[in-house]
């Protein structure tokens, strides 16, 4: 396990350096580097998900003076393993909440687009019911759950498509 912490000499935050804890059942080694941050750079995902992090609380001090205690070497290693235990349980937490994928887009509009390239071409079709009957004309407008057929010969037809079972150009039949 380890932890990462970017810190100053007095304990804040700073640019500068990088503090690595490595958490081990027998010692705890403390690695010091100096970083260029300039090099580094977030994205707008990292640094989303960085403001949607819950941040672990931190421990109080133990003394009642109020300001920065300084524990006993042996309260530190056991400070430090609970630390490193924490922030292994943090990465831990972070590495559960991978962002889900949107599902694909439940309505793809093809419907409506093949009806409109057919009223704008005045393409002259075949319409099939459910009960079998043919319907030839061509489409005038649609609707949510209708369709206006234009017939020659014959008057116009207001057809609910829930009674339409499938339609097809009038020259694909012909040409069969």
């Amino acid at each position: 396990m380890f932890r990462v912490n970017v810190l100053s000499h007095a304990g804040r935050a700073c640019a500068g350096t990088r503090e690595l804890l490595y958490h081990s059942s027998s010692s705890v080694e403390v690695e010091r580097k100096t970083v260029n941050r300039k090099l580094i750079r977030t994205t707008l995902a990292d640094v989303k998900a960085k403001s949607r992090d819950v941040h672990p609380h931190r421990e109080k001090p133990s003394n009642s003076g109020g300001g920065p205690s300084r524990s006993s070497g042996g309260d530190s290693a056991q400070a430090a393993q609970a630390r490193a235990a924490a922030a292994a349980a943090a990465a831990a937490a972070q590495a559960v909440q991978v962002r889900k994928r949107t599902p694909p887009a439940t309505e793809t509009h093809a419907e409506l687009f093949y009806y409109k390239k057919q009223i704008d071409a005045h393409t002259l079709m075949v319409i099939v019911l459910r009960d079998g009957e043919e319907i030839e004309g061509t489409i005038e407008w649609y609707d949510k759950s209708a369709l206006k057929v234009n017939r020659k010969s014959a008057p116009n037809l207001l057809l609910l498509k829930h009674n339409i079972k499938y339609m097809y150009k009038a020259e694909e039949r012909e040409s069969k």
